[in-house]
């Protein structure tokens, strides 16, 4: 192809999903602000991308397989550069609905962190392959070396592998979720054989030669040598197979250190989208919590965590769908028991209904857990419209390397 039938564009800022974008617009992914650069464009998409000039936070990828793995977005841009970029996207979603509020330092999680992953698994001639997707691709890149996961994540690569030669078909790939536990390794996978009285048995020999703490196939139990618990506060749950839970240990850690402050001093918190009892059970220390869950599942092992442990207060739970029926303000404010404190960790959407029945109610403080900053902004936008100050913002970068960005923020009802 000739260098005329390229196109040249500078690029001027960055999209949500961390591509390059151009006038045009014209995406041009893993380019940064300022960068001239020149490529084949294929609709709105800038392919065969050259960097002519390249950006001063523009570094080195550390990872070998950045450049055909699809698990990272970020790596050819600065730590310093990613951590103000992300700081940026909530500030302008934020800023799209006239809001604004102090910024607190951000909080990345280490390389090699990530507790779970999902591996596309192939049966190949010669056995099978694990890894990542290519970025838009079917075609999976094996990563030996990558710099994203725990070491126990990639030393499980060969027992996904073994997985596939045991039960995946030659048409499609298997989806093998695993997460780590002191327990050992806790396996969910999908898209695998029906499973049949044979290959339980193979499985389930697999499951105790590789010590797998739990194996799943799709959504039936073929071993658990023991329960793949994870600690929360002095409570040890374990999670339904391919439950929820925070990317990387030091991001919970720090979403939970925010949590705690904010709800410091209150007496009874209700935790709404509490999951496995990420925030229920450590503020249950000092603290009655009533958590609200719409994952039966995971209501069983949170209350289950919640009885098998010493020394929390009393933590009551309910099965309930939040986003078809909210818990109205005549629940958040029961006749003298008012909840002094309320924690919601929604999923991407936000909790719009929700966030409409909590400003109603009047909850003194707000714990904000947000996975994503315009659903977070919109909703904020309707508590500080119902008299709530947003206090300040906590960005969490526990997606390294990713366009992915998550906070906590504090709401407080003026007086």
């Amino acid at each position: 192809m000739t260098d005329a039938a390229r196109t040249t564009a500078t690029i001027s800022r960055l999209g949500h999903h961390g591509d390059g974008v151009a006038d045009g617009p014209l995406f041009a992914p893993r380019t940064l602000p300022g960068e001239i650069v020149s490529g084949v464009a294929e609709g709105s998409h800038l392919t065969q991308i050259r960097v002519e000039t390249p950006s001063e936070h523009r570094v080195q990828p550390p990872c070998r397989h950045y450049r055909s793995c699809g698990g990272c977005q970020m790596q050819h841009a600065s730590d310093a550069f990613v951590a103000e970029w992300k700081a940026g996207v909530v500030r302008n979603a934020l800023s799209a609905q006239g809001l604004e509020t102090d910024f607190r330092p951000i909080h990345t999680s280490p390389a090699r962190s990530r507790r779970r992953a999902t591996l596309a698994v192939r049966r190949t001639k010669k056995g099978a392959m694990a890894g990542f997707h290519g970025r838009a691709s079917d075609v999976i890149t094996e990563i030996p070396d990558c710099h994203l996961l725990e070491p126990a994540l990639l030393a499980a690569i060969p027992v996904a592998e073994a997985l596939a030669v045991a039960g995946a078909s030659r048409k499609a790939p298997l989806a093998v979720t695993i997460t780590t536990s002191d327990a050992g390794l806790d396996m969910l996978v999908r898209n695998g054989k029906p499973l049949d009285g044979p290959l339980r048995i193979e499985l389930a020999q697999l499951a105790e030669r590789h010590r797998i703490a739990r194996l799943t196939w799709e959504d039936e139990p073929v071993a658990m040598e023991q329960p793949p618990e994870q600690p929360f506060g002095p409570a040890n749950v374990c999670p339904p197979p391919g439950a929820f839970l925070q990317a990387t240990r030091e991001g919970e850690a720090a979403l939970l250190a925010a949590v705690q402050e904010i709800t410091k001093g209150a007496r009874r918190i209700v935790d709404l989208f509490a999951g496995c009892g990420t925030f229920s059970l450590p503020l249950a220390q000092t603290a009655e919590v009533h958590a609200v869950e719409g994952e039966r599942d995971m209501v069983k092992a949170l209350d289950a965590g919640w009885r098998k442990s010493k020394g929390l207060r009393r933590v009551s739970t309910e099965y309930r769908d939040l986003f078809r029926n909210p818990l109205l303000p005549e629940e958040i404010n029961p006749f003298g028991a008012a909840f002094e404190a309320a924690v919601i960790d929604p999923p991407r959407a936000g909790a719009e209904a929700q966030i409409k029945q909590l400003a109603k109610a009047r909850t003194p403080v707000i714990a904000y857990v947000s996975c994503n900053p315009v659903s977070f902004a919109r909703d904020a936008k309707v508590l500080v419209e119902a008299g709530y100050s947003l206090d300040w913002v906590q960005v969490v970068d526990q997606f390294r390397w990713s366009a992915h960005t998550e906070l906590a923020a504090r709401f407080t009802l003026k007086d």
